[in-house]
């Protein structure tokens, strides 16, 4: 803006004239005054009331281009400020449990391009999917939304470990709808996609959680499944509980009693490997977990179950 203040105060205007009637006035001038007599001192540049109406030009175009910058600079601050108070609000609603509210929340803005609000939005999606009161149409077509987002999330923002970790988990929820194929094919990418989340951030306990998950899955799939694997792929996917539960236990070590669903594996993984009295100290913890949640009371039920079942038996 200085330059531009210093271009104005230059400009050839009358002493007490305003710019816009000196710039008619110029305008007739030139067309009244054209002889022989007005050359000699302009004959080189032209038509003075022509030059002062281009320079004058001149600086109104750079105080415009200066004035569109300083608006499209603010533009930007205020659209990252309102994206920030969205991602408060969401994040507030999610520690809340308040699935719908964040779901409608985010609906509002799902044409987004900040990769930050897509996988949030892909998350909330898959939530209300979870839920039971959801049927099963509308939990299909939640599920393949949720991917969609986080699959947007993703190609706006490769470092996003969050966005990683929720392709790979709407990509396995696709899965369930789409037959065994494709599920053991998606197998590899999701893994790919969770193992790029951990080293992104390694402290995210979720994503350690969720490879736990990984492994534990391929660890217990049925031998009928095994068989079409193997058939489909020179070398199927597989694990061990022993590498779903050093997951488990990383998970819990980077963030203790972070997830109901984290000790309730440890509890089942121990119960794979033939330790009750680890079983039972882990699903003790997951059934007295406080529930924040409907997943945690689905937690709470299924832990309570299984420690009956095998106290009964012993």
């Amino acid at each position: 803006m200085a330059l531009a203040a210093r271009l104005w105060r230059f400009l050839p205007f009358r002493r007490g004239a305003a710019p816009g009637s000196l710039l008619s006035a110029g305008t007739s001038g030139s067309r009244g005054h054209c002889g022989p007599c007005r050359l000699r001192g302009f004959e080189v540049m032209g038509n003075p009331g022509t030059f002062k109406r281009g320079l004058l030009l001149s600086a109104l175009s750079y105080l415009g281009f200066e004035t569109y910058q300083v608006i499209s600079q603010a533009a930007v601050v205020h659209a990252t400020a309102k994206v920030e108070e969205i991602l408060e609000q969401a994040d507030y609603l999610y520690e809340s449990g308040e699935t719908e509210k964040l779901y409608q929340l985010l609906t509002q803005y799902k044409e987004s391009e900040d990769a930050e609000l897509l996988w949030r939005l892909a998350r909330a999606s898959r939530d209300v999917a979870q839920l039971s009161r959801t049927s099963e149409e509308e939990k299909k077509l939640l599920v393949y939304e949720a991917l969609e987002y986080a699959k947007r999330a993703l190609e706006k923002n490769e470092s996003s470990f969050a966005a990683h970790k929720w392709y790979a988990i709407c990509l396995s929820d696709v899965g369930d709808y789409e037959g065994i194929k494709a599920k053991i094919a998606n197998a590899y990418i999701i893994k790919e996609h969770f193992e790029k989340a951990i080293e992104l951030n390694p402290k995210d306990a979720t994503s350690i959680h969720l490879m736990g998950i990984w492994c534990y899955t391929f660890a217990e799939m049925p031998w009928y499944q095994r068989r079409i694997a193997k058939m489909l792929f020179a070398t199927p996917p597989s694990s061990t509980y022993e590498k779903a539960l050093s997951y488990f236990h990383r998970a819990e070590q980077v963030d203790p009693n972070f997830y109901s669903k984290n000790l309730l594996l440890l509890g089942k993984t121990y119960l794979k490997l033939h330790n009750k009295k680890l079983a039972a100290f882990w699903l003790m913890k997951a059934k007295d977990y406080p529930a924040h949640t409907e997943e945690d009371k689905q937690i709470q039920t299924e832990a309570a179950q299984l420690l009956t079942s095998f106290s009964e038996k012993n």
